[in-house]
């Protein structure tokens, strides 16, 4: 994959489509890609939800996507996966790559694409099935050859940090589970089917501080393995867990106040909280808005 990319155009077209001016965006991108956006457009219908996005996601990097509600940043981490395609009248214009391929292509399945990134939900959404179903739904659904379904079983709870909890009821329903050990459940489902890229949308969204705390550290042992987007509200949260930080915000246009999400600055994580270029990053989290 080309590792540079043309900087992001300024956002005319949004300024355009919105009725008002807009300053430019503020890019740092990583040295090494496994997903790139360039110049992408998401659509519902006629809705322009968000506008000329262009980002590079690092390897083995946990990329957080931070910003007011209805910024589109939600809408941005769906379209990685085409998990927008299950929306009816949703389309995306632009190129999303991942090791250099256009995921969005003619010829390309959205299954297999799922499959190389994975997605861990807002809610965790266990299956009513076992723990160890739980985990060996995807290999069994998608024909995934493994010597030992067992061992895949154990590795993914291993990896999800979850084995030793669970070892002895590998029988019992998902569904019995607390709340985080659920959502360490779902992330074990996905990490089973062996992704490049684990898409997450506010995981710790309903948990409380604990279990919060244990997807964090979870997150930076996967991240040896896996490269990982995060959607989250937390300013903290993007703070302690992502090495870069992608602010969104929402422009609104006149006359139908309807907004679209457009991507304002990104930036290493440090650097957008201790030094944010654009003025918009800083009253955002400085809590001024949002």
């Amino acid at each position: 994959m080309n590792n540079t990319m043309p900087a992001a155009p300024a956002t005319d077209d949004v300024a355009a489509h919105l009725g008002e001016s807009s300053p430019g965006t503020h890019l740092e991108r990583p040295d090494n890609p496994i997903m790139a956006c360039e110049d992408v457009d998401i659509f519902y219908g006629d809705f322009k939800a968000v506008s000329n996005v262009s980002l590079q996601f690092g390897f083995n990097e946990i990329t957080a996507l931070i910003g007011p509600s209805g910024c589109g940043k939600s809408t941005v981490l769906r379209s990685l996966n085409r998990m927008n395609d299950l929306i009816e009248g949703a389309r995306v214009e632009g190129t999303i790559t991942f090791r250099g391929e256009e995921i969005y292509g003619k010829k390309v399945d959205p299954i297999e694409v799922r499959r190389r990134i994975g997605m861990v939900f807002q809610k965790a959404n266990p299956f009513p099935k076992s723990i160890y179903d739980n985990v060996a739904y995807g290999p069994r659904v998608s024909g995934m050859k493994v010597e030992s379904m067992d061992e895949l079983v154990e590795s993914s709870l291993r990896a999800a940090a979850l084995w030793d909890e669970v070892k002895d009821k590998l029988k019992d329903s998902g569904l019995g589970l607390s709340g985080g050990q659920q959502q360490r459940l779902c992330i074990a489902r996905t990490i089973a089917v062996r992704p490049d890229v684990i898409l997450m949308d506010e995981p710790c969204s309903s948990l409380d501080p604990i279990a919060t705390l244990r997807i964090e550290d979870l997150m930076h042992e996967l991240k040896q393995d896996f490269s990982i987007v995060i959607v989250t509200h937390n300013m903290q949260q993007a703070a302690r867990v992502a090495d870069r930080t992608a602010f969104f915000t929402a422009l609104s246009a006149e006359g139908s106040g309807d907004r679209t999400g457009v991507l304002v600055e990104y930036a290493p994580t440090r650097k957008i909280f201790d030094d944010p270029a654009d003025q918009r990053t800083e009253d955002y989290v400085s809590g001024r808005f949002g």
